[in-house]
């Protein structure tokens, strides 16, 4: 008795160690796994099979985890590759930006006119919300540099320290910049400025441009 005793807890022993050795796709035995698994589409791909993953699901109506076709497109597609040779434009008809990141692609900026031709003030309205989403920190609220990130601030009795070498753009160094080159620095950022092209919209960066030449004048 004691022998098939010691061969169970051996056995299971073994099976215990062999779900705990884990590395790269494979992560061992896993209690729950569709709590650690998220089941977001995958927007260049297409699993049309219901039952795909359906191991993986630990209720009864044994839906697939891994499916992931869209039931509201005729043909179930999701977002798919665009055609080889082809450039993506917006909702305006606007071209990707093609502006390089380097010194000449900022001296071809200053000749860049804005798109927005902002007749009845919306667009500068919006700009200033943006600016004050995405620059009033650092910038300050009327871009003289002199944000809470620039100065320093205490929070919850803590000092943090000022971060210097935020530009003023008010001061005469940046007073005759155009939009074009705002629009471009805002892209890729520029000396102490990260970029921010991949979370501002290319619309949006010009109605911050336009927003700051505002500030400039006042």
């Amino acid at each position: 008795m004691r022998l098939i005793t010691n061969l169970v807890l051996g056995v299971s022993t073994a099976v215990a160690l062999v779900g705990c050795k884990a590395g790269g796709d494979n992560q061992g035995l896993e209690y729950a796994p569709n709590m650690y698994h998220s089941v977001a589409y995958e927007p260049l791909s297409q699993i049309t099979d219901p039952d795909a993953g359906w191991y993986f699901e630990a209720l009864d109506d044994r839906s697939g985890e891994f499916y992931n076709s869209n039931p509201y497109n005729p043909y179930k597609m999701n977002l798919r590759m665009p055609p080889k040779h082809t450039v993506r434009r917006n909702e305006k008809g606007w071209l990707p930006y093609r502006g390089t990141n380097d010194a000449d692609g900022l001296a071809n900026a200053d000749k860049l006119v804005s798109p927005i031709m902002d007749t009845t003030g919306v667009a500068l309205q919006q700009g200033q919300v943006l600016y004050e989403t995405y620059c009033k920190h650092c910038h300050g609220a009327k871009a003289g540099g002199d944000g809470k990130v620039a100065q320093g601030v205490k929070i919850d009795g803590v000092d943090h320290s000022m971060y210097p070498g935020v530009a003023n753009l008010r001061g005469d160094a940046y007073k005759n910049i155009t939009e074009g080159h705002i629009f471009h620095v805002i892209t890729y950022g520029k000396g102490l400025m990260g970029a921010h092209g991949s979370q501002v919209s290319e619309e949006d960066r010009w109605k911050i441009a336009k927003y700051v030449k505002q500030l400039q004048k006042n």
